[in-house]
């Protein structure tokens, strides 16, 4: 599985949605990804991708893209 497919995969199983829908998400533009979700979302990464993120990436962590260019800081290249 690429890290494309990984990637995409922790927002689904975080938030319960498509594959189709993971691009267009954002912080709260789901009722699911509200403060626990996120948490949810991040725990799942971070299992994923065996990284610990610091606590300022996971608040930056605010959409789909964000999360692309906040994993680059932890060698994880999707």
């Amino acid at each position: 599985m690429s890290n494309l497919e990984k990637y995409n995969q922790a927002f689904v199983q975080a938030f319960g949605v498509s594959e189709d829908a993971v691009e267009a998400l954002a912080y709260q533009s789901i009722t699911e990804w509200d403060s626990v979700g996120h948490m949810g979302l991040i725990a799942e990464l971070e299992d994923v991708f065996d990284i610990m993120m610091e606590t300022e990436d996971i608040i930056e962590f605010s959409s789909y893209v964000e999360g692309k260019n906040i994993l680059k800081k932890y060698d994880v290249t999707i």
